[in-house]
């Protein structure tokens, strides 16, 4: 999968008028990159946080996510691209923040957070590709400029997993399942987090009651029919692969609740 480096990021930047940052709503502090912030401000451009994929959390957690970011003093709005929710807020917010026409939009962000199809709700019809798994055909691998309307123009960038993004976010996000040399840790520290934030998660997705992330692979494995042909085990790395793409497919379902974050920054200080 091609990445946009951070060149190529900056000369987007440069000739945008206004960055809108697409967050993956079930995660938002883990998809938000500081350094991409650092730069948009260098440049003295304005700066929009677009909070995508809300159909995945209540709408109570959506907008007390959009709060929270209020609160750092950004503007933000919740969408869902695909189920086409926010589009006309996020429309006239982008035109708010941007002033008098021509004006350019660069949209920005981790690897699928939804910036093709935030592109394609704004422009109404489909235009950029879009595909739910990292690395696979429809993946944004060039700068692409979008008209929405005369003088409201979209910049498509390949997503980038910048160096203090977290490592299961970098890991998951940042190349396809297939092209994971070992894509089981990975997959079992997303089952943890998926037990830990919704309890019926694994359940729900694949019918396993275990709790056991080693277990729950083996099992999928099992019920898939996929095994080992020398010694008869569980193939776990493709359970594992399985379980990564459902996580970015919405199967297996969970999301960080903004309390977490309130109690985080409270306890320090």
């Amino acid at each position: 999968m091609e990445l946009a480096s951070w060149r190529l990021l900056a000369r987007t930047i440069k000739h945008a008028d206004v960055v809108v940052e697409v967050l993956d709503i079930r995660d938002p502090m883990s998809t938000h990159s500081r350094r991409l912030e650092s730069m948009v401000r260098a440049f003295g451009k304005k700066m929009m946080l677009v909070l995508n994929k809300s159909d995945l959390v209540p709408r109570r957690v959506a907008e007390k996510w959009q709060s929270i970011y209020e609160s750092l003093g950004y503007a933000v709005v919740y969408t869902s691209a695909r189920a086409r929710l926010g589009t006309r807020i996020l429309r006239a917010a982008i035109k708010r923040a941007a002033g008098e026409k021509p004006f350019t939009v660069a949209i920005v962000g981790y690897p699928k957070t939804g910036k093709s199809s935030i592109i394609n709700a704004l422009r109404g019809r489909h235009g950029a590709s879009t595909s739910p798994v990292p690395g696979s055909p429809g993946y944004t691998r060039h700068v692409q400029l979008y008209k929405v309307e005369p003088g409201f123009y979209l910049i498509d960038t390949p997503g980038v997993i910048p160096v203090e993004g977290g490592w299961l976010e970098s890991v998951i996000r940042g190349r396809s399942p297939e092209e994971l040399a070992d894509p089981v840790p990975p997959a079992l520290a997303l089952l943890e987090r998926a037990l830990k934030y919704n309890p019926r998660s694994v359940l729900d997705a694949y019918g396993i009651a275990s709790r056991d992330p080693v277990e729950i692979l083996e099992e999928i494995a099992r019920r898939r029919g996929w095994f080992y042909r020398s010694t008869g085990e569980p193939l776990i790395e493709e359970a594992a692969r399985t379980v990564i793409r459902d996580y970015h497919k919405a199967k297996l379902l969970f999301y960080v609740p903004p309390e977490e974050y309130l109690k985080a920054k409270h306890r320090s200080g």
